[in-house]
């Protein structure tokens, strides 16, 4: 079966020590607690607030091992209000676990967004 699986991650800064550490941290998360490899995923989409720049974040899941998987990034609408500089993923798996077992990860002060769903 085919799932998703979201995750986000509010990094410390516009800095790109901060966006690869963040996106490090998060992804290895979601990959941890959905007891998955690189094998197991199909692709995987990045977005992060208008305000992080300084790097791609793809790049960490690279550094990851994920060099066969589709990655792909964008912005994050500019919402008035919005939390700053946060990165969010979208992962496309193949996995045999039910959708209610899937663990979406939310970290750090990016918890505030899916209160509903983070583990």
């Amino acid at each position: 079966m085919v799932r998703a699986i979201r995750g986000a991650i509010q990094v410390e800064g516009n800095d790109r020590d901060a966006i690869l550490s963040g996106v490090t941290e998060l992804v290895s998360e979601v990959m941890e607690r959905n007891s998955l490899t690189t094998d197991d995923v199909i692709s995987v989409i990045f977005t992060a607030t208008p305000d992080l720049t300084a790097e791609f974040p793809a790049l960490a899941a690279r550094k990851l091992g994920f060099h066969d998987v589709p990655l792909i990034c964008a912005s994050e609408i500019d919402v008035p209000g919005a939390l700053p500089r946060v990165v969010r993923l979208m992962a496309h798996v193949e996995t045999g676990k039910p959708r209610q077992e899937i663990q979406h990860v939310y970290l750090r002060g990016a918890v505030a967004l899916r209160v509903d769903i983070a583990q």
